[in-house]
């Protein structure tokens, strides 16, 4: 099976990176829609170097490792890629023109963060992700969360958004088309919550919060610039490499589709993006109904990480003092628990039931009722790009293509 790529930025560039490392497939097309420099040369040179990770050869093999890239041919755009046939084409940018059945392409990962509403028709003229199973592919993963641009549209019966290790085997082949392998950030949230959940239940957690301090993204300006007309939030167009920016997360809506039950816990999310090309942190506050006799303490807390890490190779647990440079390109983990900075205070909240709508109180019964809370921070890393989220991705487009026959 052959895997399809629309889009070689940040994310597009890693996955094919990562699947070349994995051998997932017997060949790799990857869809640019444009010319690249002036030559494929030029091309091939974008591919096997990268400011943040080096270059592929190393990724691959180690620092003396010589070129991984040979057999080019510029009239075909195709070349081998450490013994794998990779052929670039440089012709369509609307999905619905790419030649994935003349390539004999059944699943694409699509990167170019252009088209993420699974409401969109194949047919508008400004491209849309059905636009792959209509140029022949028969699954589509987006590497980024859904996003519906109608209000009142509901989510298609064949889109879903899934992340390797938490609600995978919720892809069912039959009638899912359209996959969401959400974002890096509700990635590593994920691994962040389903051990809690697992060990704590749900109705103990009362409320959570995050903050993201995100590296920074192709979206965001080198230099200040000047707004587009109608533009809401001024911050975007300041420059990157001077600045902290705050700026907004869907992290915490995404994670309710693959977690159902944070459904029913009240939750914030917020991000901060800060000027460093990877390496991101979550910070993760929750309050827990505890019991007073035997509140949670930081060791708890955790050893329920611990526990969780040893059975799987998604979450890495560490008692280190790591800094952010320390995450990227490795481990290949959604995320990494910084053990060493988890911290608990237990506190008795009062609730005054006379201002609990419904709340019945019997004469003469005291109206201040004391209820244990353990307030939880915690901290988990991720590479953004290669090490955490393009891993994830790998990991489940394999799934998703073993589902497939």
């Amino acid at each position: 099976m052959k895997l399809g790529i629309n889009g070689l930025g940040r994310i597009g560039k890693l996955t094919l990176w990562n699947q070349i490392a994995k051998k997932n497939f017997d060949g790799i097309v990857v869809n640019i829609g444009r010319q690249v420099g002036n030559s494929l040369e030029d091309l091939v040179s974008s591919i096997e170097r990268d400011s943040t990770y080096g270059r592929l050869g190393s990724y691959l093999h180690g620092y003396k490792c010589p070129r991984v890239i040979s057999e080019l041919n510029e009239e075909t755009g195709s070349m081998i890629i450490d013994g794998v046939p990779v052929t670039i084409l440089r012709e369509a940018r609307n999905p619905a023109d790419i030649k994935w059945a003349e390539n004999g392409i059944k699943l694409v990962v699509d990167s170019t963060g252009a088209f993420k509403d699974p409401t969109t028709d194949a047919s508008d003229p400004r491209g849309a992700m059905r636009g792959h199973i209509q140029a022949g592919a028969e699954k589509v993963i987006l590497s980024a969360p859904f996003k519906i641009k109608s209000k009142g549209l509901e989510m298609p019966d064949d889109a879903i958004t899934a992340v390797m290790g938490i609600n995978e085997e919720t892809f069912d082949p039959a009638k899912h088309s359209l996959i969401s392998a959400a974002s890096c950030t509700t990635t590593c949230l994920s691994y962040m919550m389903k051990p809690l959940l697992e060990s704590l239940g749900s109705e103990k957690i009362l409320s959570a919060s995050m903050v993201t301090v995100h590296a920074a993204t192709g979206s965001q300006q080198v230099l200040d610039r000047l707004p587009a007309a109608g533009a809401v939030d001024m911050r975007k167009n300041r420059s990157i490499m001077n600045n902290i920016i705050l700026t907004t997360t869907g992290a915490a809506s995404a994670l309710g589709l693959v977690i159902p039950e944070m459904s029913g816990i009240g939750f914030m999310a917020e991000s901060v993006r800060v000027p460093t090309s990877s390496g991101s942190l979550i910070i993760l506050v929750l309050n827990i109904q505890d019991n007073s006799e035997a509140p949670l303490k930081r060791a708890d807390i955790n050893g329920i990480y611990k526990k969780y890490a040893e059975n799987t190779d998604y979450l890495v647990f560490t008692e280190e003092q790591n800094v952010s440079s320390d995450i990227v390109g490795t481990p290949s983990a959604a995320a990494t628990i910084e053990g060493t900075e988890t911290h608990t205070r237990t506190a008795a909240i009062k609730v005054d039931l006379r201002k609990v709508p419904g709340a019945v109180l019997s004469r003469g019964a005291e109206p201040i009722l004391n209820v244990p809370m353990t307030q939880t921070v915690i901290y988990g890393w991720y590479d953004n790009e290669l090490g955490s989220y393009t891993n994830m991705l790998a990991d489940l487009t394999k799934h998703v293509s073993e589902e497939m026959f």
